[in-house]
């Protein structure tokens, strides 16, 4: 039995049975939720690892419910929704989601992003095990131990898929990583549409380096069609 817990809040009960049905099938702890109201005690009072959120609710918004978890939680969030449009997955990433799944989605793309979820908090806490380290590139400065980003010593809160792309990045500094690579290490899978979600994810990501001023933005290079790169400023 998976030891992570994760809470699917979803109202279509027909997906509702097929998420169900598959996390029986893989072993996995798991709770559900019919609103967003629900959710939302569930997730206080049962503190999941892992959260699905649909934005189509009927008694709240998705994004609603993303920003009320992201009040007191950083618990990862993964939207599954029929929503389709760049600018729905934008503003649900700037809420604080992690990823979004586009329905009708492919049950092994959903357990390939839960397992890269899986990987993350496993990660995250290994990290926290060892030594303190701390990578710093002209304003930017990573606390790996803590977890914790800054941009001229003035804390930068990022999503926990922010902080992984930007962890990734600065322990390659100065190579060129590809969207294939980037996203099989942080979404386990190179799958067609992480490399559109890697897209929206760099750029959210540069925006809040951007608003912080200082020269933190600029040590992020974009190679059109190839990848991203972190140069040392």
């Amino acid at each position: 039995m998976n030891k992570f817990l994760i809470l699917s809040i979803e109202d279509d009960k027909a997906i509702r049975n097929l998420i169900s049905l598959t996390f029986e099938n893989q072993g996995y702890r798991y709770i559900v939720a019919a609103t967003g109201e629900e959710g939302l005690m569930q997730v206080a009072q049962r503190n999941p690892d892992v959260v699905l959120v649909d934005l189509g609710l009927p008694d709240m918004d998705g994004i609603d419910v993303i920003k009320r978890i992201r009040d007191w939680s950083n618990v990862p969030v993964i939207v599954i929704s029929a929503r389709s449009e760049d600018a729905d997955k934008i503003k649900a990433l700037d809420a604080g989601a992690d990823d979004y799944l586009t329905k009708p989605f492919s049950v092994d793309e959903l357990l390939a992003r839960i397992r890269a979820m899986f990987r993350r908090i496993s990660y995250v806490n290994s990290e926290a095990a060892n030594p303190s380290s701390v990578f710093e590139n002209g304003d930017l400065k990573i606390d790996y131990q803590a977890g914790c980003v800054y941009v001229r010593d003035v804390e930068l809160h990022l999503t926990p898929i922010e902080y992984k792309l930007l962890v990734l990045l600065s322990r390659n500094e100065g190579k060129v990583l590809t969207h294939s690579y980037i996203t099989q290490q942080v979404w386990g899978a190179a799958w067609g549409s992480n490399v559109a979600s890697l897209r929206v994810f760099m750029a959210t990501l540069r925006r809040k380096l951007e608003k912080m001023e200082g020269n933190a933005a600029s040590c992020l290079q974009t190679h059109v069609g190839v990848g991203y790169r972190m140069i040392k400023l």
